[in-house]
């Protein structure tokens, strides 16, 4: 007997019908799969942290999947701060720019540094993310929840429900009489046996569109520099003094300043423009990426760059009718520092380039 899973589709924000036909198409190729109970939830990052989206998702007790429109590291510590956990499910159906990046990036020279996520518990049970930007097709998506579905179905697992087969919850079980590969048909067009199909639980919100930052905890090193630079209040911190994104709703729509400025890449806006703020595993770890269009006049916009933090920060104060700050207050002591170090061979590469004012 195949192990539940619980597949959970997170609508797009806007009804573009190519998306909604792919969400819907999904769910109809999965209703037919033993073992697999499908739930449909508003976009996830819009969801409120006491609304029914995710009341529903924190019910889950099962292993499960999500099929977002985010990255996968955006959709799992979105899970996290609403107290979703689970052990990190690998899914093979990736963007194409982080299937070698193992290969690409070198292991940070502090990768011992002791991380949030290392003193924390985690359930025992797995979750999947995956985005559905990866392909337009829907058997990719299909195949690859039920490729799941038998990986964990090989795990040991203790058996419930009678005769120790999962059993569906009341609302979701549907009695139909639709012939499969299973079931055969007796002369006259009855049925050999009835057939239960898991209804798709379809879970409204009135979801508005919101901006704020996810942590994630595998990065974080609980340094502070978030908190000492946002000026809105957003970030605070726990009982054991563990920083978390306290007033989500503070913060100013369309800023990532604090991601910029975060040592560790740990702050993730998932709805940014720039896919490594997003979520993306581009440059994960610090890996260093030089864009040359630089080199040829377009404006720095760098993702890590304090001036750039600086500027968004200060434009939002202004918008909010507060006085700009600059790099008066909050700016990493590790920026000021800067300065002070001996220049090596790619600064004085850069400070060359910078010399050609091109």
């Amino acid at each position: 007997m195949p192990k539940r899973l619980t597949v959970v589709v997170s609508q797009g924000q806007s009804n573009n019908p190519a998306k909604r036909k792919l969400e819907e198409d999904i769910v109809a190729a999965l209703l037919f799969e033993p073992g697999i109970e499908v739930t449909i939830v508003p976009h996830l990052y819009d969801l409120k942290n006491d609304g029914p989206g995710m009341l529903g998702l924190q019910a889950i007790t099962t292993d499960f999947v999500v099929l977002s429109w985010l990255y996968e590291r955006a959709t799992r510590w979105t899970l996290d701060r609403n107290n979703i956990r689970g052990k990190a499910g690998t899914s093979l159906l990736v963007h194409e720019s982080d299937e070698d990046e193992d290969d690409l990036l070198d292991e940070p020279e502090d990768s011992d540094k002791l991380r949030v996520l290392d003193s924390r518990p985690i359930p025992n049970r797995m979750i999947y993310c995956v985005d559905l930007r990866v392909s337009n097709k829907l058997e990719d998506y299909v195949d690859e929840v039920k490729r799941i579905h038998r990986e964990i179905s090989t795990q040991v697992v203790e058996l419930g429900g009678l005769g120790g087969s999962p059993s569906p919850t009341p609302q979701q079980l549907a009695r139909v009489a639709i012939p499969t590969n299973d079931t055969a048909l007796k002369e006259g067009g009855e049925l050999e046996k009835p057939i239960d199909i898991i209804e798709p639980l379809r879970i409204e919100e009135d979801a508005k569109r919101r901006w704020y930052p996810v942590i994630d905890y595998s990065r974080c090193t609980n340094c502070m520099e978030c908190i000492d630079f946002c000026l809105f209040g957003v970030y605070g911190v726990d009982g054991v003094e563990t920083i978390l994104v306290e007033m989500p709703d503070n913060c100013r729509k369309g800023c990532p300043a604090c991601s910029r400025v975060c040592p560790e890449n740990a702050i993730i806006f998932p709805q940014h423009k720039t896919p490594t703020i997003a979520g993306s595993d581009e440059v994960a770890g610090g890996g260093l990426k030089i864009d040359l269009s630089q080199l040829f006049g377009k404006p720095k916009e760098d993702d890590k760059s304090i001036d750039t933090a600086v500027r968004e920060r200060d434009e939002q104060l202004l918008l909010a009718g507060r006085e700009a700050v600059g790099t008066n207050v909050g700016v990493p002591k590790r920026q000021a520092d800067n300065d002070d170090r001996e220049k090596d061979e790619l600064d004085n590469l850069i400070d060359a380039v910078d010399e050609l004012d091109i």
